[in-house]
């Protein structure tokens, strides 16, 4: 398995290992500038934003930027169609203006510790999966605890390279987060699904918050009283934008990535997984669209929820067409051919020979239990009325000994989860869903092997048109009495409710047909895994490996540059606002272009934005490794400036989670000359600007 530059997910502290391999692609400046703990470093800029995404700080008073579909949830919540911030845009001229986002929080990572050898100092070869983890999670609660004594941070250790190493992590948690600025969703998500995944790519994707803290820098709840928060750094921007052949690199928190799973695996989650999840969605999605062009209130309320399950369809989609297409099973099994030969040149690898045999056992078996728990979560949980009536389970357990605190406290919180649901609840849609998605539930999973629920229903129809009419579940004001009148004598009734009993039906068979048999299997697995990994690093001792991304700080590089993905296809590495007046159609929500901008475009009234060649460029891709979670993160240019957003990866290269392929590995950003412009131009909050150090 060859390692090449650009490829891999780097932990910051351990930066020291790449320094002299980035400064010969380019970089300027050293590993210490990056992550340090003894002085002010980039790491000291770059956030975890709302447990999902990435930001940056931009000013000496907690400015941050993320992408707009990061703070799409925020932005929506602030949304009416009085005050339709999703379409128009929002921009606070002063900071009384900005608007508070209770439930959102960033995290600053203050230091990294490696505890590999505390963690796994009791461990031993001969052990128990079960006992070797109970003495791992031992060791890291004392380990903890120690370190809490002596510290104001959030301490948590994470495991990296499969269980083979363990890393303290001390966060810094802020949340009092205030959204200052986003553009119309007609720059900020121009394209839509359409172009998600596709490259060229002419999307603003960025939003503005700004963090704040109490009068002594530290993190404190929302509060009149409380201050813009100062930074230990801030990142500087560059107008000299991104040319062909720079070095960059991404520092973010990418969530999740496989990279060194077996063949059967992959195979398993392109070929099996992915496509009936990527068919039930397109289905909802479908529907979804067919309301949305209805109903401007519609489309708010359902903008959200179609964004969250577009992303991972088309992703998905991606992934299928990329492992097929460039024969990434394939690849894996040449590599397993080697690794099986290494195996048996020695007879202390003994561990090692019967690794892939029983690979491809426990996957044969896992899978028809990840079939029935991909329909499950995409299928049956899909129909919002039954994940709804989901949330009203706990009362179920409630009796006359259970104290009336607790039950307070259990209806204060479901009368809010009433409150946010039928907010952006559209009973036309969902039945609609629930007819498409429980057919297709009936068709594929067979009936001895699915919620016992299902097997009741003569006709689909006319099971969905029950349901909806007797559940209480569709009416704010019917919830909202029984939550006032709830009693313990009240049990009996609610567990009658139809939505609650599908709902249940399906929990009981995954508690009692699909968990008990996945989960061993897949402790089974991990245990393989981390043996696999282990292997796999001793047979190749000169690689530099990086450990997966599991949603910590990581360090990612490449260059800057176009990509050929097939025969007769030639990208350049930028797009222009040009590309976005080719785009335009009117009637197509995804491609209607705003007045202003379209004006600015005419005049070419760019300011001191546009590229040297006189252009608005908009966006540009890299061979830079990313995944979901580095959705917001700076892209840096050799000195450590901000070039841009990263936002997304090109359609050929989504498979990047499971194999990385630098040819047509490209992460796409939106260069921050454009944000600038949307900033300064469009929405004349220069202000903003002004508070941000610029680099000409």
């Amino acid at each position: 398995m060859i390692a090449f530059a650009g490829e891999g997910m780097w932990i910051p502290m351990l930066l020291q290992y790449n320094e002299k391999e980035m400064q010969e692609m380019g970089m300027r400046i050293s590993a210490e500038d990056i992550y340090s703990i003894n002085h002010s470093s980039l790491k000291d800029a770059i956030v975890l934003f709302g447990g999902g995404c990435t930001g940056e700080i931009v000013s000496d008073y907690g400015l941050l930027l993320t992408n707009h579909h990061c703070g799409y949830d925020y932005i929506q919540q602030h949304s009416s169609v009085e005050h339709d911030y999703l379409t128009d845009g929002f921009w606070a001229m002063d900071r009384s203006q900005e608007l508070p986002c209770p439930g959102l929080s960033v995290i600053f990572l203050r230091e990294m510790r490696d505890v590999t050898e505390q963690v796994l100092k009791h461990v031993t070869d001969d052990m128990t999966e079960e006992k070797r983890q109970a003495t791992i999670n031992e060791s890291m609660k004392q380990l903890i605890a120690e370190v809490e004594k002596t510290t104001k941070y959030k301490v948590s250790i994470k495991p990296f390279f499969l269980g083979n190493e363990y890393y303290l992590l001390l966060n810094e948690i802020f949340t009092d987060v205030r959204l200052v600025g986003c553009p119309p969703s007609n720059i900020g998500k121009f394209g839509g699904d359409t172009d998600n995944w596709v490259w060229p790519r002419h999307t603003g994707d960025f939003s503005v918050f700004r963090v704040y803290a109490d009068k002594d820098g530290h993190p404190s709840d929302y509060s009149a009283s409380n201050v813009p928060y100062k930074p230990a750094k801030h990142l500087d921007i560059s107008l000299k934008g991104a040319d062909e052949g720079d070095f960059a690199f991404v520092f973010g928190y990418p969530a999740r990535t496989n990279e060194y799973l077996p063949a059967i695996a992959v195979d398993q989650e392109a070929n099996v997984i992915d496509p009936i999840a990527v068919d039930l969605r397109g289905k909802i999605l479908d529907i979804y669209n067919t309301y949305q062009e209805q109903d401007k209130k519609v489309r708010i309320q359902y903008a959200s929820k179609h964004a969250g399950l577009g992303n991972g369809w088309k992703k998905w989609m991606g992934v299928t067409e990329g492992i097929n297409h460039f024969h990434g099973v394939q690849k894996k099994r040449f590599y397993e051919e080697s690794f099986q030969e290494w195996a048996l040149g020695a007879r202390n690898r003994y561990m090692y020979i019967d690794l892939l045999k029983n690979f491809e056992q426990k996957y044969k078996e896992l899978e028809p239990y990840r079939v029935a728990y991909t329909y499950l979560t995409n299928a049956g949980l899909n129909i919002e009325l039954i994940s709804f009536a989901g949330n009203f389970s706990r009362l179920l357990q409630v009796t006359k000994e259970t104290p009336q605190a607790d039950i307070d406290k259990m209806v204060a919180s479901l009368k809010n989860a009433t409150k946010e649901f039928f907010k952006d609840y559209y009973q036309p849609i969902d039945e609609e869903v629930a007819k498409t998605m429980l057919t297709e539930y009936l068709n594929h999973q067979p009936v001895d092997f699915r919620p016992g629920f299902l097997n009741e229903i003569k006709n689909v129809d006319a099971y969905v048109n029950e349901l909806f009419s007797k559940s209480m579940f569709t009416s704010e004001t019917k919830v909202n009495a029984f939550l006032d009148a709830f009693k313990a004598n009240k049990v009996k009734k609610l567990a009658k409710d139809p939505a609650l009993k599908a709902y249940q039906s399906m929990m009981s068979f995954y508690r009692e047909e699909v968990n008990p048999k996945m989960g061993p299997i897949n402790k089974e697995i991990e245990r393989l895994q981390r043996i696999y990994m282990k292997g796999q690093m001793a047979m190749e001792p000169e690689k530099r490996f990086s450990p997966d991304a599991n949603f910590t700080l990581r360090v990612t590089y490449g260059k800057v540059e176009g990509f050929r993905p097939q025969d007769g296809k030639n990208f350049r590495h930028f797009t222009t606002l040009e590309g976005i007046m080719e785009k335009e159609n009117p009637d197509i929500y995804d491609y209607v272009v705003e007045p202003k901008l379209k004006q600015l475009y005419l005049k070419k009234d760019y300011g001191r934005y546009a590229d040297k060649d006189g252009s608005m460029h908009v966006a540009f891709t890299a061979s830079v490794h990313t995944t979901g979670g580095n959705s917001g993160s700076p892209i840096l240019n050799a000195d450590g400036q901000l070039l841009g957003l990263n936002f997304d990866r090109c359609w050929e290269g989504t498979m990047s989670d499971l194999i990385y392929d630098p040819d047509i590995c490209r992460n796409i950003s939106v260069d921050i000359r454009y944000v600038l412009f949307i900033i300064d131009k469009f929405a004349g909050a220069k202000h903003l600007v002004d508070e941000m150090t610029i680099v000409e």
